[in-house]
């Protein structure tokens, strides 16, 4: 199976994470995708974005999520 890979270039959107062989950033395709846009309105939109590349970015997010620790404030009252 051609799995679509998530990188991280320096020299690409200053390191950002993006899907390999494009310029399409993880953060741009979370956004669209949040605002409504469809999987077969990004692959228009970006033509050498295809939708394993989408899948890809989704699971990159989860991924990072899921690695986070989430420390609770809590509520100062005045």
């Amino acid at each position: 199976m051609d799995e679509q890979k998530i990188v991280a270039d320096p020299t690409i959107l200053m390191g950002k994470p993006v899907v390999a062989g494009t310029r399409v950033a993880v953060e741009l395709i979370l956004e669209k995708l949040a605002a409504g846009e469809t999987i077969e309105q990004l692959v228009q939109a970006h033509p050498r974005l295809t939708e394993k590349g989408v899948r890809a970015a989704l699971r990159f997010a989860a991924d990072a999520l899921r690695g986070e620790i989430v420390y609770p404030i809590p509520e100062v009252r005045g």
